[in-house]
């Protein structure tokens, strides 16, 4: 580990949370909010998914060296905030302890992964491009809101990447930092910081909030979060053992249920950053990544939500540009597998624009779409097109 560490590999791990507490941590709140839960259970779930992410991370990096990203699924905090207030606390506890549970079940079986190994590559290198095509292009459209900061990060960025490019996001980080200080545009303020105190429940289980809960966080769990996990670290060169990935954080989740963690799964687009040649130069040790990134996470969740306000005062222009500028290298990697193959790129064009698109289809999100349209696409273009061939 030591011999392996890099400061390139920490800054990647820093900067995919960094990217989780100012995105999709705020979606987690919302929900928290609409579904009126006190300070104590807010701060509990903080810590839960928290400490869930940070631990998945470190143990499963180490394990498999490889730079396992896991997180929150924020397409189920995304469904919390429309249908938690809908439930009591506990049996949202009760919905959250079965989707955990099915989840592992799913994952051990090997059922997830024997899916996921029937899509072509080209198409899973689509679909990385596709969930990375919004962050790309986030660092221009920042450039209308603010254009001194978004500006100067992408200097930053290209003039690190010639002159040092081990650690092109990290200057490009500090500058953005400072032009983000020099405008104004920094509002981070700790007043207290104090310890997450967990809070446990006893789950409750109610029918309602099984269909209510459980089945669409199961759906969007493994079909918008998993799915695109298992690809990112397949489209990065990986061999992503399946049923210890989504069993472990499916054990993880059903663990941390009780203290309000709604489901912990492989990362995406966090992923990418830690999986890239940002990361570092060499894939095999670009797993101290996943274990900085765990480490950030458990340093945070430690202290619940007090932490948080930290990542909130940075400017959103200024998170998107250094997210967008720390994927190029995954993006770039993306577009090219998905061309290779010349009988596969109408099939992985349907699957980048589609992923690209951002739709929602029954709840799901547009990356599990983007690998079924693809895949439909890649029988009726190269499979039925062979039989009639042959035929």
């Amino acid at each position: 580990m030591l011999r392996d560490m890099s400061l390139s590999a920490v800054l990647a791990g820093f900067v995919a949370v960094v990217v989780s507490y100012s995105g999709p941590l705020v979606i987690v709140l919302a929900a928290a909010s609409a579904g009126h839960l006190d300070t104590a259970q807010t701060g509990s779930w903080v810590w839960a998914i928290s400490i869930g992410s940070g631990l998945t991370c470190i143990g499963l990096s180490l394990r498999t060296k490889m730079p396992v990203i896991t997180a929150w699924s924020t397409p189920g905090a995304a469904l919390l905030v429309t249908s938690l207030g809908a439930y009591s606390y506990a049996e949202a506890i009760g919905a959250f302890l079965v989707t955990g549970v099915v989840i592992t079940l799913v994952g051990l079986t090997g059922v997830f992964g024997w899916l996921m190994r029937q899509v072509p590559t080209a198409v899973v290198a689509a679909m990385l491009a596709g969930i990375l095509f919004s962050f790309g292009t986030g660092v221009f459209t920042s450039l209308k809101t603010a254009p001194w900061i978004a500006g100067t990060v992408l200097a930053a960025y290209l003039l690190g990447k010639r002159f040092l490019p081990r650690y092109a996001v990290l200057i490009a980080l500090a500058v953005g930092v400072v032009c983000s200080a020099a405008t104004s545009r920094l509002d981070i303020r700790l007043d207290h910081i104090e310890l997450a105190r967990p809070l446990l429940t006893s789950p409750q289980f109610s029918v309602a909030s099984l269909i209510g809960i459980a089945v669409p966080m199961i759906l969007a769990t493994l079909a918008s979060q998993n799915a695109p996990g298992m690809a990112v670290l397949t489209a990065s060169g990986y061999q992503p053992k399946d049923r210890l990935l989504i069993g472990s954080t499916g054990l993880v989740s059903t663990a941390l249920a009780p203290f309000g963690s709604h489901a912990i799964n492989l990362a995406a687009i966090t992923a990418a950053i830690c999986t890239g040649p940002e990361s570092h130069r060499d894939p095999k040790r670009r797993y101290v990544a996943g274990v900085a990134c765990g480490a950030f996470y458990l340093l945070i969740g430690a202290f619940g939500t007090t932490l948080v306000v930290f990542f909130a005062g940075l400017p959103k222009e200024l998170v998107a540009a250094i997210a967008g500028v720390a994927l190029f290298g995954a993006l770039a990697g993306g577009l090219t597998g998905a061309v290779t193959e010349e009988k596969d790129r109408e099939a992985a064009l349907i699957t980048f624009l589609a992923t690209a698109s951002g739709m929602t289809l029954f709840g799901i999100g547009s990356a599990f779409w983007g690998l079924v349209f693809g895949v439909a696409a890649h029988l009726v273009l190269t499979r039925w097109r062979a039989r009639s061939a042959t035929g």
